[in-house]
């Protein structure tokens, strides 16, 4: 569905996940201060909207999704994932219950509602994709929603939820703990009205290149961009707010369990700072390169008003943090610098201590 917002003078429609908003309005850089300012509105309603209804959907989301939910209070904010038996990520959503609904923001609203469908058996829950009827208004604000107002999920991260862990780097230090963001649910018909209320209170719109930019700062993990068909959450530093790794079993929990007590993720997400030199820029999907080893994949690419041209992207767990690496573009490979997100030794900050071996005595001793 195409945003309204895409009629305004200056607006620039994205691509790729991000298709059908707008990229940016004419001035990406200010736009990206005024959203790190707090003073800018972007428009998300590309995003999808499904919402589960009935008496048993906080035990039964519980019970099949990778996050702690049964006990979920009213109008606070959560996130999970649907994982593959295998542990791989298929979905992931943004959670908040209203005391009668619970609320899911997401990228596939159409093959999440059809697989929770899948699943419901004979618990009293009904399900159902509303993306038709309802439309995300992102916010950088650090707020829930309160009671009487529309429906909100703030961003948890990058705070090590209850029953979470990190294998990236302490809440206190992370990159991502100063950014603020929040997406509030408004009819879909309202979006341009609610756009104007918010330009009205003197905050300026922002397009998807600001807040992706800002995103990549704060080492924000997102499953259109970051995942692909074997990406566990581990790689990704996504257990400090999708996983809690102390509540009963779900499809993927052994994987979840096994690279977090035994294992070691094997690949790791970084943030390559790209020479911009040569005003060169890869496309999501390129190349990293090792000299003329393939070690990774770039994920999403931006210009960030400060860093400049920065991205993320996923590496095998064995590159050294201080190789030097060439990212392939269309004009020749550029150079990057790594900022490591998820440490190559790939292992959390509670794992537990491997169990002393037991020595052998030979016989006769």
């Amino acid at each position: 569905m195409s945003s309204p917002l895409l009629a305004r003078p200056g607006a620039v429609e994205a691509s790729g996940p991000d298709a059908g908003v707008a990229w940016h309005y004419g001035d990406p850089t200010g736009e990206q201060r005024a959203l790190e300012a707090g003073g800018a509105v972007v428009d998300q309603s590309h995003l999808g909207v499904v919402t589960v209804t009935g008496p048993d959907r906080l035990t039964w989301l519980h019970s099949i999704t990778s996050q702690h939910l049964e006990a979920l209070p009213p109008r606070t904010s959560t996130e999970t994932l649907v994982l593959s038996p295998h542990g791989h990520i298929e979905h992931a959503a943004g959670v908040v219950d209203d005391g009668e609904t619970t609320w899911l923001i997401t990228e596939t609203a159409p093959a999440l509602a059809a697989w929770l469908d899948s699943m419901r058996f004979t618990r009293r829950v009904e399900i159902a994709d509303v993306t038709e009827a309802w439309a995300a208004v992102g916010e950088a604000v650090r707020q829930e929603g309160a009671e009487g107002e529309p429906v909100t999920w703030a961003d948890p991260w990058p705070q090590v939820a209850a029953g979470g862990t990190r294998y990236g780097a302490p809440d206190q230090e992370h990159p991502g703990r100063e950014r603020a963001w929040r997406l509030v649910l408004v009819p879909r018909t309202a979006l341009a009205d609610e756009v104007g209320a918010r330009e009205r209170a003197g905050w300026r719109p922002a397009g998807t290149w600001a807040l992706e930019a800002l995103r990549i700062e704060a080492w924000r993990p997102r499953a259109a961009t970051e995942v692909d068909h074997r990406t566990i959450p581990h790689e990704l530093d996504w257990l400090r707010t999708a996983v809690h790794l102390a509540k009963g079993c779900y499809r993927g929990q052994e994987t979840v369990a096994r690279v977090h007590n035994m294992g070691r993720p094997p690949r790791r997400l970084a943030l390559l700072h790209l020479d911009g030199s040569g005003h060169l820029l890869p496309e999501p999907g390129a190349p990293v390169r090792a000299g003329e080893r393939e070690v990774g994949r770039v994920t999403t690419v931006a210009r960030h008003h400060v860093l400049g041209p920065v991205a993320l992207g996923v590496l095998r767990r064995g590159t050294p943090s201080d190789v030097e690496l060439l990212v392939d573009c269309d004009g020749g490979p550029v150079a990057a610098g790594q900022e490591v997100v998820v440490p190559a030794e790939g292992v959390s900050s509670d794992r537990p201590a491997p169990r002393p071996r037991l020595g052998i005595t030979p016989p006769g001793r």
